[in-house]
């Protein structure tokens, strides 16, 4: 009975391993239609990788993957996935869409973007010991969408994108939405609504309900301010310990 138990896990491992690899079939989907100029297309391609990456975690650790997997690197995988969904192809998105400045001005942000972000992929320390994503988690692929609905003079969308880039060497924790343990309830809460409307965005395109609209950047204002309170937070309270030690 045992050693079948073991081999259904194993079974299950590599399912979902292969359920982690089809985001990056999605993000071939998400290119192939940035390249038709399909743009609708290709973000509703980038919102199944997201559900993906949500759900694969999860799964992974409800199996314990690595145990019954040992000589499969199941996070290695998962970065090349996300720098596919989350880097690479809003990038070219970005571009397609003629989101950033015309030229070099555009062209050069768009690379700085993919190679900071591969700075902070490499990382060995890019995920926190307490749930966090040190610096900024290039979530490029939510940049390209909301830069694309609020269609800004494109000098404004090559500044916010650069501004971001830099955060991804900021020495700034941000909340990792199903691991981070302050506020994951009400994190979680939020984040399922901000699902549904963005969802709602993405089906009604080009056309925007503004309700919705705002429901889901309500979000992302949300994700950078309790992320900031939460670092404050843990500051003091460091603090405050090595204050008591030192004593």
């Amino acid at each position: 009975m045992a050693v079948r138990n073991r081999t259904r896990l194993r079974y299950c491992a590599w399912l979902i391993h292969l359920y982690t690899a089809s985001g990056a079939v999605a993000a071939l989907f998400t290119f192939r239609y940035t390249a038709n100029s399909e743009f609708r297309a290709a973000f509703i391609a980038m919102a199944f990788a997201l559900v993906i990456d949500a759900t694969d975690g999860p799964l992974a650790r409800a199996v314990e993957i690595r145990e019954q997997l040992p000589l499969f690197d199941g996070a290695l995988l998962d970065n090349i996935v996300d720098y596919l969904n989350y880097v690479a192809a809003p990038a070219f998105l970005m571009l397609r869409a003629s989101l950033l400045e015309p030229g070099l001005a555009g062209l050069g942000v768009a690379a700085f973007v993919t190679l900071a972000s591969a700075y902070g992929f490499c990382r060995i320390d890019a995920k926190t010991a307490d749930h966090y994503f040190r610096g900024f988690p290039s979530y490029w692929n939510l940049a390209a969408f909301y830069l694309f609905v609020f269609a800004w003079p494109t000098i404004l969308n090559t500044l916010v994108v650069a501004i971001l880039a830099l955060m991804v060497f900021a020495p700034i924790k941000f909340i990792y939405p199903n691991r981070t343990i302050p506020m994951r309830p009400l994190t979680l809460s939020f984040a399922v609504i901000w699902a549904i409307a963005t969802v709602a965005l993405l089906l009604e395109m080009p056309a925007y309900n503004r309700i919705l609209l705002y429901t889901s950047v309500a979000f992302v204002v949300y994700y950078f301010v309790m992320s900031l309170v939460l670092q404050i937070r843990t500051a003091r309270v460091t603090h405050v310990s090595l204050g008591v030690i030192s004593e």
